[in-house]
């Protein structure tokens, strides 16, 4: 990777000066276009871009449940108790963000509330391409189901070879039982509108590729959505001592993902990033997906040399990663000057795959800078609030007056109205 030193100045305007090799404006209107088609023809559609786009005629979208239990039967006792774990340590953490509502009753006759209650119906979009992810059935699946979803609908590209037993071990895990083969943009408008064969839902959530994601962009407002997730990405805080085989296998875990992920390296020594490097060029010799990893690592990573701690945080907040890895000395010393990144990994012994796979906190995170305003899929992601108040006659005497005020002063006269028709007998 390229080895750049400079002022913090200097980093800030050549992260600022890098820019994504898509072409917006144009994929977004081929996603348009699909999204229409799908719109009018429902099915028809979903089976004509499934031949196109992933090279399979099927003859049905939705598996049967005999299907889902013989991808489970096939998978490895080995894989399914690694399955196994990972939902326990997922959901004993998916539990602790479990929201109550509350009653308030403060004031005499008056009573305030709040809700909690689940989204009824959920799309899980789980992604396909060059690699399959049972882990994301789990990451999305598990806190829906915490939060009382009653109906989760996953949608997955077809594959010529059929859908990999372990993703369909991930999803009978997890208790899914509607699992239908569409991706793209295709599936995310299917799951938006419905169609005759897969149910519209009311909350789509996952990660995609790009056109998965600017199909969630545009259709937002039609249906809710988590998040609008780019390439994978990580940046790595290191010092003088950290293990430079470390770091390279895990920049690589991510830039392995796909030639647009984001793989940087923020340290303070010259010459770790110089042994970084080397440990990049080895460890990428045997690695299976080298040649994904290695154009990621070309077009997007970067290893940046700054003067001290706070030149390597404030350049890290600037990027606001989606994985952040702290290996520095006293790692949770320097927790606090963390600002604006999806998910924190302290030490040398948190690599980052343990967040994709096993520890417990959610691995659909945000992307692309958008840790600034997004957090990490969640409980909350899958219920809404609702509040409700009751006044008695009494209460309402005591603030009337208020309330017609301020109606009257936006004008509202019809509000004012609605609350003074109530104690207009009383002047009779």
């Amino acid at each position: 990777m390229k080895i750049i030193s400079g002022s913090l100045m200097e980093l800030s305007a050549h992260l600022a000066r890098q820019t994504d090799s898509q072409d917006d404006a144009v994929i977004e209107e081929r996603v348009k276009a699909i999204i229409a088609e799908v719109k009018a023809k429902g099915d028809q559609a979903l089976f004509s871009y499934t031949e196109q786009f992933d090279q399979v005629a099927l003859a049905k979208l939705k598996l049967d449940l005999t299907e889902i239990e013989r991808g489970y039967q096939e998978t490895a006792p080995e894989v399914v108790q690694a399955l196994e774990a990972a939902k326990a340590n997922i959901t004993s953490f998916h539990l602790k963000q479990k929201q109550s509502g509350f009653v308030d009753a403060e004031k005499a006759g008056v009573i305030r509330g709040q809700l909690v209650l689940p989204i009824e119906t959920v799309g899980i979009y789980v992604p396909g391409g060059t690699a399959r992810y049972p882990s994301s059935v789990l990451m999305n699946a598990l806190p829906a189901k915490i939060a009382g979803v009653k109906r989760i609908v996953m949608v997955t590209p077809a594959s010529p070879e059929g859908l990999p037993p372990g993703l369909l071990a991930a999803a009978k895990i997890c208790g899914i039982e509607e699992i239908y083969q569409v991706g793209g943009a295709q599936g995310i408008a299917a799951l938006a509108f419905g169609t005759e064969t897969i149910p519209k839902v009311d909350k789509i959530v996952g990660p995609g590729n790009v056109y998965v994601a600017t199909a969630k962009k545009i259709l937002f407002g039609t249906v809710a959505i988590d998040m609008i997730a780019g390439p994978s990405e990580v940046v790595v805080l290191a010092d003088e001592a950290a293990n430079p085989a470390f770091i390279a296998a895990d920049l690589l875990s991510q830039a392995e993902h796909d030639v647009l992920a984001r793989a940087i390296l923020i340290t303070t020594s010259q010459l770790i990033a110089e042994k970084v490097n080397e440990e990049l060029e080895s460890q990428l010799v045997t690695l299976p997906r080298g040649a994904i990893a290695r154009e990621a690592l070309d077009n997007h990573g970067a290893i940046f040399v700054v003067e001290d701690v706070t030149s390597q945080f404030a350049l890290m907040n600037q990027i606001a990663p989606e994985h952040l890895e702290i290996q520095l000395a006293d790692p949770l010393a320097h927790l606090s000057r963390v600002k604006h990144a999806g998910s924190v990994f302290l030490g040398a012994y948190a690599s980052e795959p343990l967040g994709d796979y096993l520890a417990g906190p959610n691995h659909v995170l945000p992307t692309s800078g958008t840790a600034r305003f997004f957090s990490p899929l969640g409980v909350e992601d899958f219920v809404k609030r609702t509040a409700f108040i009751s006044y008695t006659k009494e209460a309402l005497a005591a603030e009337k007056t208020e309330v017609m005020i301020l109606a009257r002063e936006e004008g509202l006269e019809a509000h004012a109205r609605a609350i003074q028709v109530r104690f207009e007998e009383e002047k009779k």
